[in-house]
């Protein structure tokens, strides 16, 4: 008999204190349930339980392997309803939190599509450039860029942010072209004052890694603010690609130190360790990695 049926019928028959009891809640015969018992001892080649005609009570050995088998049926649910859930059509909300620039200039315009995959799935996409805190704010998942500090959250990497840097034609006939990130230093760089980009700049060019302490008269916390700063002509700036290409594309932006790669920034999207994977959170993870990895 399958040891994992009469494992079973062992702990019904010890939970409802005989075996007519636990035949009775299993809907099936007395006859059965005391076979199924029987051949769980001889399997095993110990006594589980000592029976008379009117008790039963648990050997020492009885008591030991109920324990352990109701570890093991526990175990053996959790796991089954993980695999019912991963095969289980996503549905529900999402709470989805990403920062500013990445949120409005990459993210939203897949969101379409990844709802049209899953038409049974709702989303909320939060956008702010503070460090949500994903388990108490209640985030299924949350978007991050720079370095990661440690963290108990589980870290997807993504495709890192390519960024560069621009100045409006007016500012650059105003002030000159820098040659070398050096020359920055004499310049209005617009400071993004979210990350540790607010003091340093840095490159890779033909001299190797180089980081370049910045100043400005225009600080915002905001990207769409920033860019609309060095279009009208007050400095230089370094942000996402993705957020200037147009207005590079059309001349109202021009790249500079084209000799100089600017790194690019960690992307990654997290979740919290301790929640269950459910179909919905599983959904989105694969779709990012499908279409915001490399």
């Amino acid at each position: 008999m399958d040891r994992l049926t009469c494992m079973q019928t062992f702990v019904r028959v010890v939970e409802s204190g005989s075996i007519s009891a636990a035949a009775e809640e299993m809907n099936q015969s007395s006859q059965l349930t005391g076979k199924q018992l029987r051949s769980l001892e001889q399997n095993l080649g110990i006594k589980l339980i000592s029976r008379t005609t009117r008790t039963q009570s648990l050997t020492d050995s009885g008591l030991l392997f109920y324990e352990r088998a109701k570890i093991i049926l526990a175990e053996m649910e959790e796991a089954e309803t993980l695999i019912s859930e991963t095969r289980a059509i996503p549905r529900g909300n999402l709470r989805i939190s990403a920062p500013i620039t990445f949120g409005s200039q990459l993210l939203a315009s897949k969101l379409p599509e990844y709802l049209k995959q899953n038409p049974e799935v709702s989303l909320e996409l939060c956008l702010s450039n503070r460090t949500v805190d994903l388990v108490e704010e209640r985030f299924d998942a949350v978007f991050r860029t720079g370095e990661l500090p440690d963290s108990q959250l589980l870290a997807r990497a993504l495709t890192p942010y390519q960024m560069v840097i621009c100045a409006a034609p007016a500012y650059l006939e105003m002030a000159g072209s820098p040659s070398v990130p050096q020359d920055l230093m004499q310049h209005q760089c617009l400071i993004f004052t979210h990350t540790s980009m607010r003091t340093e700049w840095k490159f890779e060019g033909p001299d190797g890694h180089v980081s370049i302490p910045v100043t400005g008269r225009f600080k915002t916390d905001n990207s769409e603010a920033l860019l609309a700063a060095a279009l009208a002509g007050l400095g230089i700036i370094m942000q996402p690609y993705p957020l200037m290409s147009a207005d590079i594309a059309a001349g109202r932006l021009v790249r500079i130190l084209p000799e100089y790669v600017v790194p690019g920034r960690p992307v990654h999207v997290l979740y919290a360790q301790d929640r269950r994977m459910t179909p919905r959170l599983r959904s989105f993870i694969d779709f990012c990695i499908t279409h915001f990895s490399q």
